[in-house]
């Protein structure tokens, strides 16, 4: 495959995907979860396994987005997170539901609520961090190869963050905290192929100087291909484990992963250098 020829076509197919994120987020913005919005946490000791569907059943008529996980050596208790500000009468009224339907001592329970404050010092420490990665990144690639090299890899590193959160905000998931930690994880894993990619090229450049550059990005990709591909299934591989079997809040986590990564392996072959190549040419 030609990808320095077809270069548009993989812009048009990002730009489709970030489009139709950021028209769903003008519309219904994302899906914030109680570490963003505030809400309400109810933590019950029911003394005996209870299903997440079983308790679902009972929180679909109050909150049907719910976070519930299991807490407790034998997953006797439950954590309810909803990002409504349910009153008192609607906790309490949930209690009596597990009361009568598990048997529930009416006294093992807590509740607590939550302001959106900490959500927004998460996601504001987050947006900083990823700042100030992006532009150490910007500087290291700068010096190690050239400063093009530097902004190709940003620019590839935006288009998965952009991605992740389109796709979020087209399905709907709940964006939490461990979301912030996925998208801090993906900044550093993206950036691996991209980097391996470039360094090809540039060992290209060296030993196939009468190549033109549309035949040296070609031939990188195609000799780095087999490795960012055995790269990535080895981790989706793991990660899809997580996500198939884990509880719902390694589920949460590993999600935004699986998202990141095939976005990040996608931008590394179809993006990145792309991108770099237009730089270099000084058209599109």
């Amino acid at each position: 495959m030609n990808i320095i020829k077809n270069r548009k076509i993989f812009y048009m197919i990002s730009l489709a995907v970030i489009a139709a994120g950021l028209i769903m987020f003008f519309v219904n913005g994302l899906n914030y979860g109680i570490d963003f919005t505030g809400g309400t946490m109810i933590q019950l000791d029911i003394g005996k396994f209870v299903s997440v569907e079983e308790a679902r059943e009972i929180m679909d008529d109050y909150d049907d987005n719910a976070s519930i996980i299991h807490v407790g050596t034998n997953q006797e208790e439950l954590i309810i997170r909803s990002s409504l500000d349910l009153s008192n009468e609607e906790t309490t009224a949930i209690v009596r539901s597990f009361v009568e339907n598990h048997g529930m001592d009416s006294n093992n329970f807590q509740t607590q609520k939550f302001g959106p404050f900490m959500g927004k010092e998460i996601r504001d420490r987050a947006v900083f961090s990823i700042l100030i990665a992006a532009a150490l990144m910007l500087g290291y690639i700068s010096f190690r190869f050239q400063f093009k090299f530097g902004v190709a890899a940003i620019v590839a590193l935006v288009h998965d963050i952009l991605v992740t959160l389109a796709i979020y905000s087209i399905l709907r998931l709940p964006v939490n905290s461990s979301f912030i930690a996925a998208m801090l994880t993906i900044v550093g894993y993206s950036i691996n192929d991209t980097i391996v990619i470039f360094d090809r090229i540039r060992e290209q450049i060296k030993i196939s100087q009468r190549d033109t550059l549309e035949t040296i990005v070609n031939g990188s990709v195609k000799l780095s291909l087999r490795r960012t591909i055995n790269t990535t299934l080895t981790t989706i591989l793991a990660v899809g484990v997580l996500y198939i079997l884990g509880v719902e809040d390694i589920k949460v986590l590993a999600l935004p992963l699986l998202l990141g990564m095939l976005s990040g392996t996608y931008s590394s072959i179809f993006i990145a250098s792309p991108i770099w190549y237009t730089l270099k040419k000084g058209r599109i």
